[in-house]
């Protein structure tokens, strides 16, 4: 479909010759567009992605453009996300910006100092509100950004240029404890060569945060970044990060060991894949001596095309989304426990309605099940597709045109 925004009081579709002119004046004046896919039309901003100018949707507002609009998304509810909603996250409508309750601490009391912990989900129901894990930061960005979207006509597209810009866009949408984001945030910019001394005196500014002492503490920050090996060090690991020549994250042994046990998926499934990836978000520290330690880490191993993967099922069901013409979404657990249902990927641009996939894994139990029948049963509006691994090799994908029922996968 072709796409029309007012920008400012002028109205134009995407495809008209005076349309990217419209767009660098209204991006120079911070003008934000409007999308007409519906009355009385949905905000949106403007985004610089690698000196190209894309309109993207404000964070949190998928589910108020038209169904047939690109920029729609499908209910959060679907996902982790949906549980976060209102407490961890809330979107201010004045200023467009996410809110976020964070679960991990930003300062570190000198006398607390101790071994670092290991992000995980919440695995239990928490009085008194829920907050964002690390790990939850971490698949709120990639949301966020767009990076869990997908299509084959991108094949070859998206490398980490791509995926650095789209995650600072979205960062700068997002405050935590009343400060931006992107203020505390660190991820590494493409590396180049020629440019090694610019880059690196940039990463030496963005650095003094945690090099600065404050009032006997020690502040940290947030790292998200693709690991490129854990290497040895005399005692514990080394942290070595791609795009980012020369610097090292220390990781002691004990934390080490915790890794291996707590991300033992995602580690193997990065150890076994030439063409997989392993991206880590972790709250980092300067030690007295100049060390840059880890305070707090979770791991995420992502696919060729840099969609989010928790085992080898979402592997195979992804490597099958990624060859469709069809727009995919891949879902995200965020704080959700690993024996919870969740919808593992949709298909939103599936007539004569869209589809939600899920894989039942063979540790599912009753309450699983359970809980996943009742996740379909509240969106009639979707249609529903089922992986039950234990019966066997992952049925045929949903194709259009297929009713309700003739998009459910198993029927066991």
């Amino acid at each position: 479909m072709t796409r029309r925004y007012r920008l400012d009081c002028v109205e134009c579709s995407e495809d008209h010759g005076v349309f990217p002119d419209l767009l660098g004046d209204a991006y120079r004046r911070r003008v934000r567009p409007i999308c007409l896919c519906r009355d009385p039309g949905v905000e949106m901003y403007i985004a610089d992605i690698a000196g190209q100018l894309v309109i993207k949707r404000m964070p949190l507002t998928g589910g108020r453009h038209d169904a047939a609009c690109p920029s729609y998304e499908l209910p959060c509810e679907l996902s982790g996300l949906g549980a976060l909603m209102g407490t961890a996250i809330r979107l201010d409508g004045s200023d467009g910006v996410a809110s976020l309750k964070p679960d991990f601490a930003l300062l570190k009391r000198a006398k607390t100092a101790r071994a670092a912990n290991i992000g995980q989900g919440c695995d239990s129901v928490r009085v008194g509100g829920r907050k964002l894990s690390l790990r939850a930061l971490l698949h709120f960005l990639w949301h966020e950004s767009g990076l869990t979207e997908w299509t084959v006509n991108w094949s070859g597209r998206r490398h980490w240029w791509q995926v650095y810009h789209h995650l600072m866009e979205a960062a700068g949408h997002m405050a935590i404890r009343g400060e931006a984001l992107t203020e505390c945030l660190l991820i590494p910019e493409p590396f180049k060569a020629e440019e090694r001394v610019a880059i690196e005196e940039r990463r030496a500014h963005k650095l003094k945060r945690i090099l600065k002492p404050s009032a006997g503490s020690r502040r940290l920050m947030v790292l998200v970044a693709e690991v490129k090996d854990f290497a040895d060090a005399r005692i514990g690991r080394q942290i070595v990060i791609k795009h980012m020549p020369g610097f090292r994250l220390h990781l002691e042994g004990e934390t080490w060991k915790s890794v291996q046990r707590r991300f033992e998926p995602e580690l193997k499934l990065w150890q076994s894949g030439q063409t997989s990836h392993l991206i880590m978000i972790a709250t980092i520290a300067s030690a007295a001596v100049g060390v840059v330690t880890v305070n707090e880490i979770a791991l995420m191993s992502v696919s060729e095309q840099w969609l989010p993967i928790e085992n080898g099922y979402e592997q195979v069901l992804i490597e099958r989304l990624a060859r469709l013409r069809s727009k995919s979404v891949k879902g995200l657990r965020f704080d959700l426990a690993r024996g919870q249902p969740f919808a593992n990927a949709t298909l939103p641009e599936m007539k004569p309605r869209p589809v939600a996939l899920y894989i039942v894994p063979p540790s599912a139990d009753l309450a699983f099940e359970a809980k996943l029948k009742e996740m379909i049963e509240a969106r009639p509006d979707l249609s529903a597709w089922v992986w039950r691994v234990a019966n066997g090799e992952m049925p045929p994908l949903p194709l259009p045109g297929q009713g309700r029922d003739g998009a459910r996968g198993d029927r066991a």
